[in-house]
């Protein structure tokens, strides 16, 4: 099966995770497991631990330019294609690493386009310490207010914020604290003709009272490490949302999924996050990705004007 978003076919059998759901070039994972053939395979834990560490890797000191486009979508001759006419947003993003070992994410979107939606942002604190809650606050520029928005809690009935209203969630976005999962490997297959360990991850009973997805299922490229898609499902064990990638490619030496596709299946509705730049390596300023950026338009600005200097 294939589906058509925005004019453009992609294969359904790709999809996969945020402004930073990424990959990694092959290369030896320390503490592997060794099975009773005598081959050496890394457990699903540390199989996780290497995509996030690749994703952190290209979220260190990046700008980067995002194409954000959603729709509803159905299905015709075969194809999943969307039934109305995509809305379209252009963002920036900045983020950096931080807190020990530099397992900390600390990033900031902008929304540049459409004009009636500029200066909307979303900063968010990602904490590898499942003792810490990550942080979000959303700015509201028509309304000049920030929210600060606490992580879900399925017993509130309370969800994750979705970015930009898009089907994309905060929660999605999230790296770090795979103590609070059970992890297993279910299988080795092939995705999109790519060898990939299928890993299954079930919440604690801790992080099931913060997650709506009570059951993820990830298709990992075994070569790149990159996230090929990813099924989620809610308690009643349905299959709510699927998460894909498609466009991998080597950035700096990192295999990146440059295009994600988020499809909710509950609300058949489904998000496009195109990654059209990414920039590493960028001189991110301390006080930038704080509150302050997101209500003082002259100070962020001008900062911004600065990063933008470095990659024009």
């Amino acid at each position: 099966m294939r589906f058509i978003f925005n004019g453009l076919p992609y294969s359904a059998a790709l999809f996969a995770a945020a402004v930073t759901a990424l990959a990694f070039m092959p290369a030896a994972v320390p503490g592997m497991s060794v099975h009773a053939q005598g081959d050496t395979q890394p457990s699903g834990r540390e199989i996780l631990e290497r995509v996030e560490d690749n994703q952190r890797a290209v979220s260190d000191a990046a700008f980067n330019r995002i194409q954000l486009s959603s729709c509803r979508f159905g299905l015709q001759d075969n194809q999943i294609t969307c039934a109305e006419r995509p809305r379209v947003k252009a963002l920036e993003s900045v983020s950096i690493n931080s807190g020990v070992d530099n397992r900390d994410t600390q990033s900031i979107s902008i929304v540049l386009e459409p004009a009636a939606e500029r200066g909307i942002g979303m900063l968010s604190y990602a904490y590898d310490d499942p003792e810490r809650d990550n942080e979000t606050w959303l700015y509201l520029s028509a309304l000049g207010q920030v929210k600060r928005i606490a992580s879900g809690n399925s017993d509130d009935n309370s969800e994750s914020a979705s970015l930009f209203g898009s089907e994309f969630t905060t929660e999605d976005q999230d790296t770090g604290k795979l103590e609070e999962y059970e992890i297993d490997i279910l299988q080795h297959s092939t995705e999109s003709g790519r060898e990939v360990w299928v890993i299954e991850t079930l919440p604690n009973a801790e992080r099931a009272r913060k997650t709506r997805y009570a059951r993820t299922v990830q298709y990992i490229d075994k070569e790149r490490f990159v996230v090929l898609r990813a099924d989620m499902y809610d308690r009643q064990g349905r299959e709510i949302k699927r998460l894909m990638a498609s466009r991998i490619e080597q950035v700096n030496g990192v295999w990146t999924a440059r295009s994600l596709t988020m499809m909710n299946l509950v609300a058949n509705r489904l998000s496009n996050m195109a990654l059209l730049e990414i920039n590493s390596g960028i001189e991110v300023p301390e006080n930038f990705l704080t509150p302050r950026t997101l209500t003082d338009v002259a100070f962020r600005e001008a900062e911004l004007s600065r990063i933008r200097a470095q990659v024009d």
